[in-house]
């Protein structure tokens, strides 16, 4: 029986922190479940799971379905897309059988890659590179996660780029449900030797074709969302705050005035894996805090703030009381005043 190789390309940066991840983490694990009930897929569908961040790794390699064994997303600064489409491209070169005068080879891959803003590294180069070589071999189908999504850039890879509004439990199921629906389609037709890309009807309470041609300024990180990592001051734990653009003010509409600041959306405890999963050679922009709205709790010990920064220009938490403490990043004893106006900090890619 000939292959029907299935990869899932998804977006792990620090934007995806929180529910979306959460979301997109369970899609995944349902996607798996529901394709292997089904006897078509069992025989034909081969999967593979590739996580991007500020770098790249396969988390399984193309894998025979009922062999598959779960795994974890991770979470990583910056959205490199470029360097996600580079290595999707080896690992297709690699490991996808060639039809040869001896040899059937696979059918012909599906791609599924999952962002949720727009990529914060050089992506031009790659991007003509997959035109020119690989998007004749592959059906390579885009899922836009939110409202911030530049398929200006998206469409430039293919014609078949899909808007999901919301990234929450719902409308991510939803999604995975019409994935798993496809992926089964596919492998009934090739089971029938054929080999169709056309879409299966979208389910349009959850997802469109995407049709807008917004395109948004080139940045190094990402300008709806602003995160911050920092450590638990006790135990040294890193957690991630993440702030998304709030508006402020909206102008009349004929003046184009637009005034917003960035609230705080969660504050959650990370893992040491995160700091592999970053691009440490990018870009280090900066915002003032005095466009930040809201503060949280240390997720880790449940001290007064978890926005404390000491000298070393790092983030850490502190209990409001304490005369000094010992900065987990630096190691050096820092004091702590309430008093004192706005500063700039250093900020993720997001």
């Amino acid at each position: 029986m000939r292959r029907l190789p299935v990869f899932f390309v998804i977006d792990c940066s620090e934007s995806m922190a929180g529910q979306p991840l959460v979301a997109v983490q369970e899609g995944v694990d349902f996607i798996m479940s529901s394709l292997r009930t089904d006897p078509y897929a069992l025989e034909t569908v081969y999967v593979s799971v590739i996580a991007y961040a500020g770098i790249v790794r396969t988390l399984v390699p193309l894998t025979e379905l009922y062999a598959y064994q779960r795994c974890e997303l991770p979470l990583g600064g910056g959205t490199h897309l470029g360097k996600a489409l580079e290595h999707l491209a080896k690992e297709i070169d690699r490991s996808v059988i060639k039809t040869t005068a001896d040899v059937k080879g696979d059918w012909k891959p599906v791609v599924y890659l999952f962002t949720d803003g727009r990529p914060t590294d050089d992506y031009q180069d790659a991007i003509q590179q997959w035109k020119a070589k690989y998007s004749h071999r592959v059906t390579l189908i885009v899922i836009g996660l939110g409202q911030d999504v530049d398929f200006s850039i998206l469409k430039e890879l293919t014609e078949h780029c899909i808007s999901v509004d919301q990234i929450n439990q719902e409308y991510v199921k939803g999604l995975c449900k019409w994935i798993s629906a496809s992926v089964v389609s596919q492998s009934v037709s090739v089971a029938n030797f054929q080999n169709s890309e056309e879409l299966i009807p979208l389910d349009q309470r959850y997802m469109n074709l995407a049709k807008s041609k917004l395109t948004f300024r080139k940045s190094h990180a990402d300008d709806r969302v602003v995160t911050f990592i920092g450590r638990c001051q006790k135990l040294q734990h890193p957690y991630i705050l993440k702030y998304s653009r709030n508006l402020q003010y909206g102008g009349l509409s004929d003046l184009n005035i637009n005034l917003y600041n960035f609230k705080l959306e969660t504050c959650e405890a990370i893992s040491e894996e995160y700091f592999s999963w970053t691009d440490h050679h990018a870009e280090k922009p900066q915002i003032n805090t005095s466009k930040l709205e809201g503060w949280s709790q240390c997720p880790h010990c449940y001290a007064d703030t978890a926005f404390a920064m000491c000298g070393c220009g790092n983030l850490m938490c502190y209990d409001g009381y304490s005369e000094y403490v010992v900065c987990p990043w630096c190691r050096r004893q820092v004091s702590f005043s309430a008093e004192g106006g706005d500063f700039d900090l250093t900020r993720g890619q997001g």
